[in-house]
């Protein structure tokens, strides 16, 4: 048997600890000035909680949006809770880290993907491979104007 490391997954697990981390210093000291949050999940992940009209409206995924008003912002280990309003309609979410599929902070133009690619393995718990797209602008603090992001792809990392 031969052992290698699996980059894939490990930089997999690794954005979602950022994210986390993110989330947890939001929880602790509110949004830093024009910072806000497109955060988009499977809807269909088992370990999801939305209500039922949400689910029903949005059967595969759902991009919300963390900006001006939500609360109870409980960031975890596997996932965060926070309740978002909806037209006028306050709904608690929970949901975790590994059904995110894309999160964004439009305001310093990063944004991280994440694609799993099935496989037929037997063990579910192992993470499948995932690709990752990083942009961010150069500096960091502003945005970029006339450049394209760069892409970091793992792609290439993936055994055949």
């Amino acid at each position: 048997m031969t052992r290698s490391i699996d980059y894939g997954n490990l930089m997999h697990r690794a954005m979602r600890g950022l994210i986390q981390n993110v989330l947890q210093d939001v929880a602790e000291n509110g949004l830093p000035g024009e910072h806000h949050f497109f955060i988009t999940f499977d809807t269909g992940h088992p370990d999801v909680e939305l209500a039922d009209w949400l689910a029903d409206r949005y059967p595969g995924e759902m991009t919300v949006v963390m900006q001006h008003w939500y609360d109870n912002l409980e960031v975890t280990d596997e996932g965060f809770s926070i309740t978002l309003n909806f037209g006028d309609a306050p709904e608690p979410l929970y949901i975790p880290y590994d059904a995110i599929k894309t999160f964004v902070d439009p305001s310093v133009e990063f944004g991280l993907r994440f694609e799993n690619h099935d496989d037929d393995s037997a063990n579910s718990d192992v993470l499948a491979p995932a690709t990752l797209e990083l942009a961010q602008s150069e500096k960091g603090d502003k945005p970029v104007k006339d450049k394209d992001a760069d892409v970091v792809s793992l792609d290439s990392f993936r055994k055949p």
